[in-house]
């Protein structure tokens, strides 16, 4: 009777979270678990109308989960490793790649679009990520303000900056570890001296980048790390060219956002669906003027307001494996 019992719990678990096969039980068969970050979720960001577009072209219906930031999005998800909740992780970026694949909680799904995808924005040649945006990380600056526009990061140490610039925490912000990517790309082995020399101009290091950016629009500092394309939304929305993206020769680095397959997820057929849709025409046409970030897909026509986000001259790369003991420096310099 014992042994009988364990194998009908047994066939029950099985059923009920489809050891990752997809093959799942009562309305979890239909739903599909996206775990997100808060701007993508947002009223005004772009998963109101892809949770419309998705279940009108595939079926499914989507639950978007808000997990903080990406950073955080991908913590989550190591938490429940043993038994996972989300089906996919969206925004895992090229600066957290290497964390993403030593985490283990992601699985390898190339999906028949991903041909489509140019070859400079592909993630990962094993798809354990696939790319369905990208930008650039650039400092927004409030032309209203008294302190002279920077022209570099150098600029950014001077006395005129004191406490005038506001930074996300890049262990849980992707623009964060924007920043920490961007500085350590151009700095190198003068990394520790540049943060050293720059501490004195950080108002604050906001957990995510919607707090850290409501602080900048708030008026609490003049300048913020966020995307070209912030300029354009701005221009957009407020019809105002007040806050202005600023191209360093120095160059920038570029983010491409990813989303995974969650390994054992309770729906991976309906994840892979929804890996699918994001590449798909219609998907891809919602994120220019929701997730104010470029599409993968180069057939996408971007609308007038991307005029005022300039296009970096130089793109910045580092190894993504550099960036934990870049942190843990800039994080010890800093006193966090």
């Amino acid at each position: 009777m014992k042994r009988l019992f364990v194998i009908c719990m047994l066939i029950s678990v099985a059923l009920l979270y489809g050891a990752g096969t997809g093959e799942v039980s009562g309305a979890r068969q239909n739903e599909v678990v996206v775990y997100a970050y808060d701007s993508f979720i947002a009223e005004w960001g772009p998963a109101p109308q892809l949770e419309k577009l998705f279940t009108e072209k595939t079926g499914y219906t989507v639950r978007f989960v808000s997990a903080g930031d990406a950073a955080q999005v991908l913590s989550r998800a190591v938490l429940e490793k043993k038994k996972p909740v989300a089906d996919v992780l969206l925004g895992i970026d090229n600066n957290l790649l290497t964390r993403a694949r030593d985490s283990g909680v992601l699985e390898p799904y190339k999906s028949p679009s991903a041909s489509d995808i140019p070859s400079e924005l592909v993630l990962a040649q094993d798809y354990i990520l696939t790319s369905y945006d990208w930008g650039y990380f650039a400092l927004i600056y409030d032309t209203h303000s008294s302190v002279p526009e920077p022209r570099s990061l150098e600029d950014l140490t001077k006395p005129d900056y004191h406490k005038r610039l506001i930074l996300m925490d890049p262990r849980t912000s992707t623009p964060g570890l924007g920043f920490v990517a961007w500085t350590l790309a151009v700095y190198q082995n003068d990394f520790d001296d540049y943060w050293k020399r720059l501490k004195p101009s950080i108002l604050t290091m906001a957990p995510g980048w919607d707090s850290g950016y409501g602080l900048f629009t708030a008026g609490e500092a003049p300048l913020v790390i966020s995307y070209t394309t912030s300029a354009a939304y701005h221009l957009e929305y407020d019809g105002s060219s007040r806050y202005k993206a600023l191209i360093f020769d120095q160059g920038h680095p570029i983010q491409i956002e990813g989303m995974g397959l969650v390994r054992d997820a309770p729906n991976s057929r309906g994840g892979k669906a929804f890996i699918d849709f994001m590449l798909s025409p219609e998907a891809q046409a919602v994120l220019p003027l929701t997730q104010w970030m470029y599409p993968v897909s180069p057939s996408v026509t971007l609308p007038s307001s991307y005029v005022a986000a300039p296009h970096a001259s130089k793109k910045l790369f580092v190894d993504p494996a550099s960036l934990a003991p870049a942190t843990r420096k800039m994080l010890s310099i800093l006193g966090n």
